[in-house]
């Protein structure tokens, strides 16, 4: 975050257009800087990460981006522990790909096992390969690692930039949620196998559409299916609430909005399980 005290206020509008790109130059020049120092890294970091953290970490593409057609958000915990979660996203002058996604078991397993599946579906999505053929390609190479003992949920968009058309593949856990209209509502896909449970899946990306004005927000099971000490599951309808509790909000700050949320139903500030949310906010052509 970059804050700036000003002198005086009378001339605050002046200067806003200049700030702004004062610091989309800044933030710019950060992250190329980032490529040839830890500095930056280090500053960031309260406590070490282990190793596991420190590979799952180096796999996110950000926690936001946006363009004319849309505004991108994520946010991903705990920083420190690992167990599984991660989302990754490009953008090209057409298209936006997305993925959501939850491995199975914790630490330096489920960090490598994560990698594993992420680096296989890049590979795939750099090859210029359609949806449906970057899971099955990722599917082989987790199957092949593990022999179906470990395997990836993950929840698979290309978003077609010109028509709000979106191609899904939607293996396993992650869940999906729409605010359209003033309206919270989970979107049923058409589910098939998470990625390396069994040998040489097929899979078939279904259309989707977005309009202008949808808000699309992705969540991990570590978000849904947590429990409050009570041991009542945070379910639909508390995620719909807080949906609508930050729809004046921008994509960006949504996703730590409502893990802020579900830490008071957890009860507790340290989870048990990983909790992932993204936002889309689509704001069409």
């Amino acid at each position: 975050m970059l804050s700036v005290v000003l002198a005086g206020r009378e001339h605050v509008r002046d200067c806003l257009a200049e700030l702004a790109e004062i610091a989309e130059v800044l933030g710019r020049e950060v992250v190329v800087a980032e490529r040839d120092t830890d500095l930056y890294l280090q500053a960031r970091r309260k406590d070490r990460l282990t190793l596991a953290a420190e590979m799952q970490w180096q796999l996110l593409p950000g926690r936001s981006c946006a363009r004319p057609e849309y505004e991108l958000g994520a946010q991903l915990e705990p920083a420190y522990a690992i167990f599984g979660d991660n989302f990754d996203w490009s953008a090209t002058a057409e298209h936006l790909m997305l993925y959501v996604t939850n491995g199975m078991g914790e630490g330096i397993e489920a960090s490598l096992l994560t990698n594993l599946a992420i680096n296989a579906l890049r590979n795939a999505r750099r090859a210029g390969l359609p949806l449906a053929d970057q899971a099955a390609l990722a599917d082989q190479a987790v199957y092949a690692q593990y022999g179906g003992e470990c395997y990836l949920s993950v929840l698979m968009f290309d978003f077609e930039l010109a028509t709000g058309r979106a191609w899904v593949v939607d293996a396993g856990s992650p869940q999906m949620l729409r605010l359209r209209g003033g309206s919270v509502e989970r979107i049923e896909l058409e589910a098939q196998l998470p990625l390396g449970m069994f040998e040489e899946t097929d899979y078939v990306a279904q259309e989707f559409r977005v309009e202008p004005g949808d808000r699309l927000v992705f969540v991990s099971d570590g978000v849904y299916a947590v429990a409050s000490p009570k041991g009542e599951a945070y379910g639909d309808a508390a995620l719909a609430r807080a949906i609508q509790a930050t729809r004046l909000l921008p994509a960006a700050e949504v996703p730590r909005a409502i893990l802020r949320e579900l830490t008071g139903h957890r009860g507790q500030r340290v989870p048990d399980d990983d909790a992932l949310v993204v936002c889309l906010d689509w704001l069409g052509q």
